[in-house]
């Protein structure tokens, strides 16, 4: 019978039983299909400040062993808040509150400060079924016995989905906006699947972000430097401070980050000597990641070149399947990216709150299927006649 245990840090797992679970497609050398859940990626958020005392993200990474093997892992969180999640639940936390329960702490399976759908039942290959089936019902249990409110696994895959609630667990569907490679071998071949009026739209953008007196550049691995991160760090701490008040990773993070260089893709702006704007994104097997996008000068749709197309060229030059650009985003759908169901998964402990979560989670998941069928309709690609 596989055993269950919380460590306090990812930094106490080593390295290799981690990532033989996280990734284990890396073994050949190749790029793991999810960067966030990589060894490297969670050990260095600890190790930056970014979660850990006084973030309300402690750390408690959840492994299972059989005979003494390691054979799945989790990242798993205590939070005592609902920030830096992605997946909404302040409502409910309020609601639960106002009735007299208490909602924090809860327990959350998850990569801080990353809407990116990944794996989050992390299982060696050859245990996929013992440990997936074992991590969901570990984290109810761990729940339960601790007295926590609840267990979540956000941006979690439709497959896990169809575990977790054959486990007991509510599912949750809510909508992102991702570009998908039609097999296009360059740009253009993307501004031909268009409808002439999107075309021209778009190329207009294009031209007017390009014409902001600078130059723009794609680094990536060796050819990022500490000043590139450095930079990064301004556009990402002036951005986090208009929109959140407090950014969520700390400047540590990004003092650090050379050691990521190897997952990143950075598109920076450069105007009279100096880095003015820049996108970081994370390079996956299949799928570029956006992550964060900052700038300290405004410069008319650089916004959206520096972000979507940009990445949406480098995508194409370099094979990959699909760019996931983040959270929300409507605007995002006239540039060629189509919204995509994101799956979470939700057990409550309090049966009557979980019964009022059950129902608000059926509505919202027939309101999501009809927004993706009605806006994917609206989509900027030509009809199936040829239409424009």
């Amino acid at each position: 019978m596989p055993e269950a245990e919380l460590f306090p840090s990812v930094s106490e797992i080593p390295e290799a039983d981690w990532d033989i679970c996280a990734c284990p497609e890396t073994v050949d050398g190749a790029r793991p299909y999810d960067p966030f859940t990589t060894h490297r990626f969670l050990a260095l958020l600890e190790a930056s400040g970014s979660v850990g005392p006084g973030t309300g993200w402690q750390p408690r990474p959840l492994v299972l062993r059989d005979a003494g093997q390691v054979i799945a892992v989790a990242p798993t969180y205590v939070k005592s808040h609902s920030q830096g999640e992605y997946i909404f639940d302040h409502g409910w936390a309020e609601a639960l509150e106002r009735a007299g329960g208490r909602y924090y702490p809860k327990l959350q399976v998850a990569v801080p400060f990353t809407p990116v759908t990944g794996r989050r039942l992390l299982a060696r290959s050859g245990h996929e079924a013992a440990g997936r089936i074992g991590l969901l019902g570990a984290l109810r249990a761990l729940a339960a016995n601790s007295g926590l409110s609840s267990a979540h696994l956000t941006f979690c895959t439709a497959e896990e989905s169809n575990l977790g609630v054959a486990a007991g667990y509510l599912p949750r569907v809510t909508t992102q906006y991702h570009w998908h490679n039609r097999g296009y071998t360059r740009y253009s071949d993307f501004l031909d699947d268009l409808s002439s009026r999107k075309r021209k739209a778009l190329r207009r953008e294009r031209a007017e972000a390009q014409a902001f007196g600078g130059e723009m550049v794609a680094l990536t691995g060796a050819e990022i430097l500490p000043e590139h991160w450095a930079a990064m760090w301004d556009f990402y701490q002036h951005t986090g401070e208009r929109k959140w008040g407090r950014p969520y990773l700390s400047r540590a993070f990004f003092e650090a980050a050379m050691a990521l260089n190897r997952d990143v893709l950075l598109v920076l702006a450069r105007r009279e000597g100096r880095w003015v704007a820049g996108a970081l994104n994370f390079i996956g097997r299949e799928a570029l990641f956006g992550r964060y996008w900052g700038a300290i000068e405004v410069h008319p749709s650089l916004h959206f070149e520096l972000c979507y197309h940009q990445a949406i060229d480098w995508a194409i030059a370099h094979g990959l399947a699909r760019v996931e650009a983040g959270a929300q985003g409507e605007h995002k759908l006239a540039r060629g990216y189509l919204p995509a169901a994101v799956h979470s998964l939700h057990w409550i402990a309090d049966p009557a709150f979980r019964r009022a979560v059950a129902n608000y989670l059926a509505q919202e998941r027939a309101d999501a299927a009809h927004e993706i069928a009605e806006l994917s309709a609206q989509g900027p690609f030509r009809r199936d006649d040829g239409s424009n």
